[in-house]
């Protein structure tokens, strides 16, 4: 039954005349009989009215709704496949989501819960499409809950006035040149290293985790996860298809990956810009070196709304549901790189870099983890690195109250087995959170470094081994540690897997020497 039927029907059963409805939804009696004629549908906030004058839930009315209901001008006009449509280029396929997204960040959003995914129910159409556009801006103006404890802005002053900074940046460096490329070097390496163990197992859950490491002798991880071991395993009943993600041991180079592909964007930024860049610098960049297909989620999104005309910041607030998943966190290694020893710039950095397509904890963990590499280059404590981070971002944060309770924890003695149980509980599928988000993934972080205790294999076979974003969370420990510890300290097992060899989608960057890179980067280390 179409929703042209359903209005028909529920105003027959009440005995109103088309007048009589019209005259409940203020609208004209003319346009209740285009819709029970299948002439035109009603508004997002009708169809509220409507289920709530014959007290019906929202489902029951937008159950069905057929492309051939886009107000009868499917044979008149162009329209695209909705179907078809990637969800993170479509805001409508993103409505659960969006509904989490909204109640994280303290917005008064229950009364519209059947709403958003009444809505999200709905096939594909045009329809759809308008319905998810008008919730978009009904969202806009829902007021923060009162019992909301967070304190959370965008713009980077009002961040700089709720940080609890303690940390004070060294005026000189006190590092040699031959110290300070082993530390940059580090950083590289690390990262890379640590995002090619969780290239493989990126998005696998954890029953799928346990069979592919218990059957390969991996279990805890703690080398890399080879082909040539999936190959001799049952994986008859692992849903992860783990052996089309796997490599061989020879393979001899770090595939390109989005989380290696940001180092690059970040060095060519400065190579184009200098160390004075702006948010639109970086999405110059964004538009000119890589195609739409090597963006993903809150990146993608930002990528059409950049081509579409909306600038930084609104590239990243404009019907951006993964505005606060992990995407800008992977991003700020590099200004780490080039500030050492200087967290707050660090994180400058990286904020410009993240209001492109994110806001809030979005934003705080890239700033979070620029601030880490930075403080990196002058200790290799890593409890006084993870908060020099924190002393960057709102101590009113849910970011920051999130990784001071993982350093309470580990400070408690709690097993790390324990520790990392406890995040996935907290933050799973089941209870509405995607894998992919910053704040989970920012706590898998912590954990991996403090009870990795500073051994690099450890540490970021932790990261990876507690599933989630594997990879992005792998690469990021790597960094973290191979610049607090350097490259001379990162054991060869890892290092010679990618042969000096990084590969990517950037034009002008198909393959690079690693080492290399890491030269180029010290060019652009200052301290303003």
């Amino acid at each position: 039954m179409s929703i042209s039927e359903k209005i028909y029907l529920l105003r027959t059963k009440n005995n109103l005349t088309q007048e009589d409805l019209a005259n409940k939804l203020s609208v004209s009696h003319q346009s209740v009989q285009k819709w029970e004629n299948g002439l035109s549908l009603p508004t997002l906030d009708k169809l509220i009215t409507i289920a709530t004058i014959f007290n019906i839930s929202m489902d029951y009315l937008c159950e069905r709704v057929d492309d051939q209901d886009n107000s009868g001008r499917a044979d008149k006009e162009f329209i695209p496949d909705y179907g078809k449509m990637h969800s993170w280029e479509s805001y409508s396929k993103s409505l659960e989501i969006e509904y989490r997204e909204l109640f994280d960040e303290g917005k008064d959003v229950e009364n519209l819960k059947d709403v958003f995914f009444s809505i999200t129910k709905m096939p594909s159409s045009k329809y759809k499409d308008d319905m998810a556009d008008s919730l978009f801006k009904i969202s806009e103006t829902l007021p923060i809950r009162k019992d909301y404890p967070f304190v959370e802005p965008n713009e980077y002053n009002a961040i700089k006035a709720l940080r609890n900074n303690s940390y004070n940046t060294i005026d000189t460096l006190t590092l040699t040149d031959e110290e300070l490329l082993n530390k940059v070097k580090g950083g590289w390496y690390g990262r890379i290293c640590g995002c090619y163990l969780g290239k493989p197992v990126e998005c696998i859950r954890m029953p799928d985790m346990k069979k592919v490491l218990t059957r390969t002798n991996n279990y805890p991880l703690h080398r890399y996860i080879d082909l040539e071991d999936i190959e001799k395993i049952d994986t008859s009943d692992i849903s992860f298809p783990i052996k089309s993600r796997s490599y061989p041991k020879d393979f001899n180079k770090m595939p390109s990956d989005d989380d290696t592909n940001y180092i690059l964007i970040a060095y060519e930024v400065l190579k184009r810009y200098g160390r004075d860049f702006t948010s639109s610098d970086v999405a110059e960049v964004w538009l000119s070196t890589q195609t739409k297909y090597a963006y993903c989620t809150a990146e993608r999104v930002a990528y059409k709304n950049l081509i579409n005309g909306f600038l930084p910041p609104l590239s990243g607030e404009y019907k951006n549901a993964y505005r606060e998943w992990i995407g800008a966190q992977i991003r700020a290694d590099f200004y780490g790189y080039i500030n050492p020893e200087n967290p707050e710039k660090a994180a400058e950095m990286a904020y410009k870099d993240a209001r492109i397509s994110h806001v809030k904890n979005g934003i705080y963990g890239s700033m979070w983890v620029a601030a880490m590499i930075a403080k990196a280059f002058e200790t290799s404590d890593i409890k006084t690195i993870i908060k020099a981070g924190l002393s960057q971002i709102p101590s009113s944060s849910r970011l920051f109250k999130a990784v001071s309770n993982i350093i309470e924890t580990y400070d408690k003695g709690i097993p790390a087995e324990t520790c990392l149980a406890d995040i996935r509980t907290r933050y799973n599928e089941e209870v509405g959170y995607d894998w992919c988000h910053t704040i989970s993934n920012a706590e898998i972080v912590a954990a991996g470094l403090l009870y990795g205790n500073k051994d690099y294999g450890k540490s970021i076979c932790l990261a990876v081994g507690a599933c989630f974003d594997t990879d992005r969370n792998g690469a990021t420990v790597g960094s973290v540690l191979g610049t607090a510890i350097g490259y001379e300290a990162i054991p060869d097992y890892w290092k010679n897997r990618v042969s000096d060899t990084l590969e990517s989608t950037l034009m002008g960057y198909s393959t690079v020497s690693i080492n290399d890179m890491a030269k180029k980067t010290l060019d652009f280390i200052g301290k303003n």
